[in-house]
């Protein structure tokens, strides 16, 4: 669980993110999941952009994903949100107490 500060920090970070992962009206598929993990891998940090196609509501699909993938849910603005989930092998978010 995030404390507000790490909330923060993350969004922050977030912030000069682009969009990794685009779900569009095929909604969530398996390999969306499979991307978000590799994502979280390699960044650990994973923006997501709902293209228009998409009918899902952002911040229920956010959650969702975090719950499977055992992530984090860090924001959600408009179409786009961010998930956070620390690296096994390669961290490089260092999160402030």
């Amino acid at each position: 669980m995030l404390t507000g500060k790490q909330r923060s920090y993350l969004k922050k970070l977030a912030h000069e993110l682009d969009p990794t992962v685009y779900v569009g009206k095929a909604g969530l598929t398996e390999n969306i999941k499979k991307e978000m993990v590799t994502g979280f891998e390699s960044r650990e940090l994973v923006k997501v952009k709902l293209q228009e196609g998409c009918i899902l509501d952002p911040k229920e699909l956010a959650n969702q994903l975090a719950d499977e993938l055992g992530a984090e849910f860090v924001q959600a603005i408009g179409r786009k949100f961010v998930l956070y989930r620390q690296s096994k092998e390669n961290k490089q978010i260092i999160l402030p107490r």
